[in-house]
This record gives structure tokens, sequence and C-alpha cells, in this order.
């Protein structure tokens, strides 16, 4: 049985909310929803036979995401910038390393031992019984890049990052849409765990800089999909 993902924030789900929003993220991400195509409250409620509160509440959801944005009328999907999700990942990239770089550089840095092998037992739970593939592992790995920079000692990066998480969180998604994703993510998770915390500095180094490029590769490859199957469905509205 597939462990259900849980992050440190989860909370209780709100039944038809919840399958509505999935829903729709899936429509979005899979490109069956057009550019052109405006989502509103009442066609939302009138698709799934329900009120209008887990409609809206699932619509802001989406918005949260960054996968729709607020029009004058109703909600559009947004398009997603192939340079600017480079330049962000390239961002990504250099707060990351960097996290390990000033521990080779300087030997005063080290990293917080405890918070690495909680982390480590964490995704050793996961890898025993890995989640089902969605989306919404996203926010898990995003748990995870943040706990091994926090390790490092320097919030200011770990600040960075978090806001660059909440940019690029809509296009990430799609990194998990993927067969196999989320257990070579565990496993490379793991992997870098073990070097940092085996001293093995340079070597993690390399393995989350590697990490991160095949997540962008993926990520890239999805979402150009999606792009050309939203532009043609907007064509045939």
């Amino acid at each position: 049985m597939a462990t259900p993902v849980r992050t440190r924030t989860s909370t209780p789900p709100g039944s038809l909310r919840d399958t509505v929003y999935a829903a729709l993220r899936d429509d979005l991400m899979n490109g069956r929803i057009g550019f052109e195509q405006r989502l509103t409250e009442p066609k939302v409620s009138a698709r799934f036979g329900i009120s209008r509160t887990p409609a809206r509440e699932a619509l802001a959801m989406l918005c949260a995401d960054g996968l729709l944005r607020r029009e004058e009328v109703g909600f559009a999907p947004v398009r997603p910038s192939i340079p600017v999700v480079r330049d962000l990942y390239e961002l990504r990239l250099t707060l990351e390393l960097s996290g390990i770089q000033r521990a080779i550089t300087n030997p005063a840095v080290v990293h917080d031992r405890d918070a690495l092998l909680a982390e480590r037992e964490r995704w050793r739970v996961l890898r025993a019984d890995p989640p089902e593939q969605q989306p919404g592992f996203v926010v898990v790995d995003e748990e995870f890049h943040v706990a091994l920079l926090t390790a490092a000692g320097n919030g200011e990066l770990v600040r960075a990052l978090t806001a660059v998480n909440a940019r690029i969180r809509h296009v990430r998604m799609f990194d998990f849409m993927v067969n196999n994703r989320i257990e070579v993510t565990i496993a490379e998770h793991l992997a870098i765990l073990d070097a940092v915390l085996a001293g093995e500095l340079t070597q993690a180094h390399g393995l989350l800089h590697r990490h991160i490029g095949e997540s962008l590769d993926v990520v890239l490859d999805r979402v150009t999909r999606a792009v050309v199957a939203m532009s043609m469905a907007s064509e045939q509205e």
C-alpha cells in the first residue's frame, strides 16, 4: 500500500474541494484546458454537481499553486515561460549548491547532523513504501531541499530558496507526473544525505547538481508538451 503524501503542514482534506482540485489540476497539467478557456465558480459547480463553496476553494488552491490566475471574469490557465523557468532553476541551483560549497570552502561550517539524520529517517520511511505518482509530491520534495540547506546554517540562503520554490512550484509539479520519478527522487535524496553525513561533501555537491539538473530536464519536457496541448485546445474552442 502506497504511503499517502504527508507534508509537515498537512491539514485534513476537504472531500469535495480536494476532489475538484485534483481533477482540475490534472486537466490543467495535461493540457485539456485551453489558455483561452475561463473557469468560473458556476461552471465548476455545474460540472461537478456541487455548491459554489468547494468550487471556490478549489479554484483558490489552483491559484495558490500558480496554475490559474484571476481574470476580470473567472480564472485562466497560466502560460509557463520556459526562459523564466530556466532562470529560476539556475538561481535555485546556485542557492542549494552554496549550502554545501560553503562547508567545503570553510571547515568551520558544519551541517546540523541531528537535523540531517532526522531527514534521512523520513526519506527511508518513504523508500520503504513510496507514495503514488502525483504532482502534490512537489511539496514533500521542497521540504527536503529546504531542510538540507537549513542544515548548512545560512538563514538568508534558506529564505531565498523558499521564495524561488514558490515561483517554480507550478512547473515543478510536472516532475512528479512521470513514472518512477518519485522513487528516483527518494533514492537520490538519500544518496545526497548519506554523502553529507559521511563528510563526502564534494560527492554530495555533484549528486545535488545532477539531481536538480535532471529535474529541470523532466520539467521542461512535460511543460512544453502541456503548453502545446493547451494551445491546441484553445484553437479548437
